[in-house]
């Protein structure tokens, strides 16, 4: 057997997951070094709640701009910002790990800007969907919509190659299953919030704007539309 010295170690992840991973990864030891006390001084220890009070996703605020329809920048801004901060270096943790496993698997059959627009649209419909459906005080934060809204591409690509194989499309959903499995189980043990809202409508985003989005996707769109 003849074995690649030269090869790297790791399978090397796309610029563009880095891209998405490292902003929320730098943000989180921010934060969680000023609130151990490490840098910032005193005043560091409020930094989390300060920037979940600015740039965290509210549904009154947002109620609040539908009723006056006036639409702040510093208000819309939150649709992307909350996905940058989280409520703990846990909650952190598991999203920079799911969003650099799934989004290597997407990224290598999306093209970089593909992968932008799944991350970003998931996010913004997911508070979207919260703000509209969830009826709660609470604010959103965190980044799991627009992580669902990646495993909404990679089941899509799953169920794309289970159809070209014969297989049973069925499949391709089990890992979203899986996830809300979990979460469900996690709600009735430790009681939740309403995020599964903002989180499923992150993944049918994904899902859904993966027929456009993904390689020919486009195209397919327009050749359906002159059929018809």
């Amino acid at each position: 057997m003849d074995l690649d010295h030269n090869a790297h170690p790791l399978n090397p992840l796309p610029w563009v997951v880095w891209i998405l991973a490292m902003p929320i990864a730098a943000i989180e030891i921010v934060l969680s070094l000023g609130g151990y006390g490490l840098i910032g001084g005193p005043a560091a220890v409020g930094w989390r709640l300060e920037a979940m009070q600015t740039y965290a996703f509210s549904p009154p605020i947002f109620q609040w701009m539908i009723e006056n329809r006036y639409f702040p920048a510093e208000h819309m801004l939150r649709f992307v910002s909350y996905m940058f901060v989280h409520v703990n270096p846990t909650h952190a943790v598991f999203v920079v790990v799911f969003i650099l496993a799934l989004g290597k698997y997407v990224a290598e059959v999306f093209r970089p800007w593909a992968v932008l627009v799944l991350f970003f649209a998931s996010g913004i419909a997911g508070a979207l969907a919260y703000g509209l459906l969830s009826g709660t005080q609470m604010v959103l934060v965190g980044a799991y919509p627009p992580v669902y809204g990646l495993i909404g591409g990679f089941s899509f690509i799953i169920w794309t190659r289970l159809g070209q194989s014969g297989g049973n499309r069925i499949g391709a959903f089990s890992l979203i299953g899986m996830f809300l499995g979990v979460q469900l189980l996690f709600g009735l043990l430790f009681g939740g919030g309403r995020d599964w809202i903002a989180d499923l409508a992150g993944f049918a985003t994904g899902f859904g704007l993966s027929f456009l989005v993904s390689p020919g996707g486009i195209g397919r769109a327009v050749d359906a539309i002159r059929r018809r």
